[in-house]
């Protein structure tokens, strides 16, 4: 069951499962989509709580969640796993048509 907690940080709301907790900072989304179009059964902004941690793996969720380009999205193993980004953690504004 998912678990929606406010205590994740200034601005920034966690999921829970048994296995992976999901942050997620809504004001550092830049909504490419990568989430909800990657798990679009956990990624679901229909329904509330709009992330579901439960309907996937751990590892699978962990994947999309790399994907994330703002960072908005970050994930820790409650399981052992650790967080393992495939790049920085880092957006950069560049002027328009830049």
């Amino acid at each position: 069951m998912t678990e929606a907690d406010p205590g994740g940080g200034p601005g920034r709301k966690a999921y829970r499962t048994q296995s992976i907790m999901v942050t997620f900072e809504a004001g550092r989304c830049r909504h490419a989509a990568e989430c909800v179009h990657g798990l679009p059964e956990v990624f679901d902004t229909t329904k509330r709580p709009w992330i579901q941690p439960e309907r996937a793996s751990a590892d699978r969720l962990a994947e999309v969640v790399r994907r994330c380009p703002s960072g908005a999205l970050r994930y820790e193993r409650v399981d052992g796993g650790g967080e393992n980004p495939d790049r920085p953690d880092t957006v950069t504004a560049v002027p328009a048509g830049g």
